[in-house]
């Protein structure tokens, strides 16, 4: 089963939404998508998923894709995190009785710590891939960014993305990447951060951390760091030699896949 909607947020900000569960699933596994990007990024791995028996729910950030909300801005780091709550608590209510698992990618990873430390024991288990839950690769200068909330700056991001010049490519061309990032959304990130290495001992859920070697937009540290400070009694941390930022669009996306719904099965 397939379907999109608008599904108002707990402040009534409607966020596109699709879900994609197979007859019959083990679990439900809410995926994140990361800054500027979008919930379609995620086609293929909704589709490996699937395909081992694991419903989907995905949405778009508010300001991105297909969501309302101010472009690529938060007022503040709970809005990510309760957004994600949101979703969390409706594919528990469509689905009594099923583990519910999330899979948060860069700033999708940042929101799923986040909603971690701030919601232990929620759901079965937490993925990340490329997190940030650091900022050890921050932008250069002071951080908070000392300018206007609603000043912004080009998304430059695209050429850390992936070692794959198709996937580089695809991600300039998609008219639903957003080609701006306000300091409002950097600053928002900035102080979850910072509330989130203050609360580390908080995060206690079964984690599956990966992240790639070569990632230049979202320092492998910040997953180390994350993995060495939280209170979690089962933990996982996985560095790939020579991947980017997006492991999960890389050459070898298939095993890391499969990595991850083995994770997932050992969890149910």
């Amino acid at each position: 089963m397939t379907k999109e909607m608008m599904v108002p947020s707990y402040d009534g900000t409607k966020l596109f939404f699709r879900k994609d569960v197979p007859e019959s699933p083990k679990a439900i596994v809410v995926v994140v998508h990361g800054l500027c990007e979008h919930l379609g990024r995620y086609n293929y791995v909704t589709e490996k998923l699937n395909r081992s028996g694991f419903g989907v729910y995905r949405f778009d950030h508010r300001g991105h894709g297909k969501s309302e909300g101010r472009r690529v801005f938060f007022h503040d780091y709970n809005e990510m995190v309760d957004d994600v709550n949101h979703f969390v608590e409706m594919a528990k209510m469509e689905n009594k009785g099923l583990p519910v698992f999330l899979l948060g990618h860069s700033m999708g990873g940042c929101a799923v710590t986040l909603f971690g430390t701030k919601y232990p024991g929620k759901v079965q288990g937490i993925v990340t891939s490329g997190a940030l839950t650091r900022m050890n690769a921050a932008a250069p200068g002071s951080l908070p960014i000392p300018q206007p909330a609603d000043a912004y700056f080009p998304n430059e991001l695209g050429d850390g993305v992936c070692s794959d010049p198709a996937v580089v490519k695809a991600y300039e061309d998609d008219p639903l990447v957003e080609k701006q990032i306000s300091v409002g959304l950097f600053n928002a990130l900035y102080y979850g951060v910072e509330w989130m290495k203050k609360n580390a001992k908080k995060f206690t859920d079964p984690v599956l951390l990966l992240h790639g070697c070569c990632d230049g937009l979202v320092s492998e540290k910040d997953s180390r760091e994350f993995f060495g400070d939280i209170a979690s009694s089962d933990k996982t941390l996985k560095i790939y030699a020579h991947l980017y930022h997006e492991i999960l669009n890389e050459p070898c996306r298939d095993e890391i896949i499969a990595e991850i719904v083995d994770w997932l099965n050992k969890r149910l």
